[in-house]
């Protein structure tokens, strides 16, 4: 897949667009004793609501959760290396 700098631009309008980082997959079992599992979304502080992540089939699995909050944490980081690593 071609990372071009139009796909680059999309990727930093989404993330400026969504929730601020960071965000963080809550698996129960794992990382909370009961309830469902989510994504936590912002710091202490300055929280936004939790993300619950569903299929048709019920809720999404761990690996989906980490991968989506994983994502959202990290893509300006990311975007911000592709381009730097270019200019050089």
């Amino acid at each position: 897949m071609d990372l071009s700098n139009e796909v680059l631009a999309r990727l930093e309008r989404l993330s400026e667009a969504g929730d601020p980082g960071p965000w963080r997959a809550m698996i129960e079992g794992r990382d909370h004793i009961s309830g469902d599992s989510f994504i936590m979304i912002g710091l202490p502080g300055d929280r936004r609501e939790d993300m619950y992540v569903t299929r048709d089939s019920g809720p999404a699995d761990a690996a989906t959760l980490d991968l989506v909050a994983v994502s959202r944490t990290y893509v300006p980081a990311l975007v911000a290396e592709i381009r730097r690593l270019r200019s050089l």
